[in-house]
């Protein structure tokens, strides 16, 4: 099953699983405490049930947001969540279900584009280059793209165990290819969050509601079994550890470069010559 219908399926329970997501979300946002910014429009790509809409739409209440996710059942509920007086006023999110690498939006249409654990779940560097690459066309000058996304240590003590977790780009790997995107001035930070479980079934249950099943490889259910069996407690409780990482960077204005010519005065040779080519009387 693809991640978009993984997340399709998943957006009934997403919320009562989401403790991950929304406490990123909340970092984030302290992360644009010092960013001087005042968008016009807005994009939360992968949106989800609209945790990342909410939290900017208080930030910039003038800015016209859009809700842009993949699995059109995020997007319903992110209608659902909207209230009548926001859809009667006209300040609902904008629904657009489509592909982060394709989005039907003009080019410098948007001032700011949030993604909350989204972009780690394209295939590959190729993918992930295509997506950034579109991400700048729909930026406005000087608009910021404000991101976060899970990291190669993520549930590294199940990788260690022989779990097939899901790979994930490396902080720098990431802003190398912001700058080869376009995008100036990228700043990475990453740090680890863990969260604890009593059983690896609660652990199991807050991945199926969230649709997060592709951050789990294939094994038969006896190797998982014998795999969890040597999870190792801390304090009675199992670690799950997940990297995060944070990234902002800037579409940056064009610079344009002036070049000055100088006209160079004829040489006495060029004139000579041009004296010989005197037609004769």
């Amino acid at each position: 099953m693809s991640v978009a219908k993984d997340f399709a399926r998943a957006a009934a329970s997403y919320d009562s699983a989401a403790f991950l997501a929304r406490e990123v979300g909340r970092r984030m946002a302290e992360r644009l405490e010092c960013v001087r910014l005042k968008p016009h429009r807005f994009a939360d790509i992968g949106c989800a049930t609209g945790d990342g809409l909410r939290i900017l739409a208080a930030r910039y209440p003038q800015a016209l947001p859009l809700a842009i996710d993949l699995a059109y059942p995020m997007l319903a509920a992110v209608r659902a969540r909207a209230g009548w007086w926001a859809r009667l006023s006209g300040r609902a999110p904008r629904l657009v279900n489509a592909d982060v690498r394709a989005l039907p939006l003009a080019a410098e249409s948007l001032d700011l584009v949030w993604s909350n654990l989204m972009l780690h779940w394209l295939e590959g560097p190729d993918e992930l280059a295509a997506a950034l690459t579109e991400l700048h066309r729909v930026l406005a000058q000087e608009g910021l793209l404000h991101f976060s996304l899970l990291g190669p240590d993520t549930l590294k003590e199940l990788r260690r165990l022989g779990a097939p977790i899901r790979r994930f780009a490396d902080m720098h790997d990431i802003g190398d290819l912001l700058a080869r995107c376009g995008f100036a001035d990228p700043v990475m930070e990453m740090e680890m969050i863990t969260l604890t479980y009593r059983s690896p079934r609660l652990f199991l249950a807050d991945q199926r509601r969230l649709g997060a099943r592709g951050l789990l490889g294939h094994l038969s259910w006896r190797d998982w079994r014998k795999l969890f069996a040597a999870w190792e407690r801390q304090d009675g409780f199992l670690p799950a550890h997940f990297e995060v990482v944070y990234g902002h960077a800037w579409k940056a204005a064009p610079k344009h470069a002036v070049i000055h010519f100088q006209r160079r005065a004829a040489t006495d040779q060029a004139g000579s010559a041009e004296g010989s080519a005197r037609p004769r009387r």
